[in-house]
């Protein structure tokens, strides 16, 4: 019998989301850590930090769990202890990336509503102590997944794969777990992307409003305002980046919703069952955020697009001065 079609079309999706998206977020952060953008620094230290967060994540996720699992199942990576370590790791780079997110939308909401915070907050120091704050936090977070698998089969006394114990559904301290895992993500993030969001559009609409009217922009003076300028640009990468989260996030967040008031649980295994295909392909978009919004910066910022397009220049570069010296070799020879 065949595997089923979510399983092969998970087969398929993993490596190529690996092999675009590593480099796609190694490119990221090498440009972005130049500081050759045009961004703050305190942006600049945000979007390195969610683009590590996302390279993290393909590692652990697509690369050692489940291109691994599809394509070396029986490696020492699918030995119990690995395995349950690299699950941990997983879900504690998902939720770095998550609160990376909601830590960056924080900083944008004031830097933009906020005049008298925002020389205090909006510093590169203070956005380097969030940082490793959510990072500690998250790590934390998620070590009792490390103790929530058993191993799905003995041979030769070595535990192999892991399977989520049964008690993980019914022993309450680990119902209460699985309740707070949820509520810190997705659910929080979700409440304060959105109310952030809305809160930051609106004081820019109403502040754009009123710049209008005292620069005479109301009898039809046309006038080039920087401050406006600034403000659309942040606006457009701050939805971008939030909008991109909260539809990849989606699926994900109505299954967690789902789960919580019916008769059906998260990990299962029985990838014909339709919640678990759900359950599934909400994992797929989720891991599809690790590599948007390096896509995202490409279309929205003119600077980094020159920085990509002088990265990619050089080696193709290179090449072609290496084909020269060999044809010119080759010349000599004849």
């Amino acid at each position: 019998m065949g595997l089923p079609v979510i399983i092969q079309i998970e087969n398929i999706y993993y490596p190529i989301l690996a092999t675009v998206g590593i480099p796609g977020n190694l490119v990221t952060i090498v440009i972005l850590s130049r500081g050759s953008c045009g961004l703050s620094k305190c942006i600049a230290r945000y979007l390195v930090a969610m683009a590590a967060g996302d390279l993290l994540l393909l590692i652990f996720g697509a690369i050692l769990y489940e291109i691994q699992d599809a394509y070396f199942p029986h490696s020492f990576l699918n030995y119990t202890p690995i395995c349950s370590l690299t699950i941990a790791s997983t879900l504690a780079s998902y939720d770095c990336s998550v609160w990376f997110t909601v830590a960056f939308t924080f900083d944008r909401f004031i830097a933009i509503c906020c005049q008298k915070l925002r020389t205090k907050y909006c510093t590169e120091k203070t956005a380097a102590v969030v940082i490793a704050v959510v990072c500690s936090l998250s790590v934390l977070e998620n070590v009792p997944f490390y103790f929530a698998f058993e191993p799905r089969e003995i041979i030769d006394n070595v535990p192999w794969s892991c399977h989520v114990k049964s008690s993980f559904y019914t022993l309450p301290i680990w119902v209460a777990f699985s309740w707070l895992e949820n509520i810190l993500t997705p659910f929080l993030p979700f409440v304060l992307i959105l109310l952030l969001n809305a809160l930051t559009i609106r004081h820019i609409v109403l502040a754009n409003r009123v710049r209008r009217g005292l620069r005479g922009n109301s009898i039809g003076e046309n006038h080039n305002d920087p401050e406006m300028e600034n403000r659309r640009r942040s606006m457009i990468l701050l939805l971008a980046i939030s909008g991109s989260f909260i539809l990849l996030w989606m699926v994900s967040f109505i299954f967690y919703i789902y789960v919580q008031f019916a008769d059906t649980q998260l990990f299962e295994a029985n990838y014909n069952d339709p919640f678990t295909i759900m359950e599934q392909s909400g994992y797929m978009l989720r891991s599809l955020s690790s590599f948007t919004n390096t896509f995202i910066y490409a279309v929205s910022q003119s600077k980094f697009r020159d920085e990509l397009k002088n990265i990619i220049k050089r080696p193709l570069a290179a090449i072609t001065r290496l084909f020269k010296y060999i044809k010119w070799l080759h010349r000599i020879k004849t």
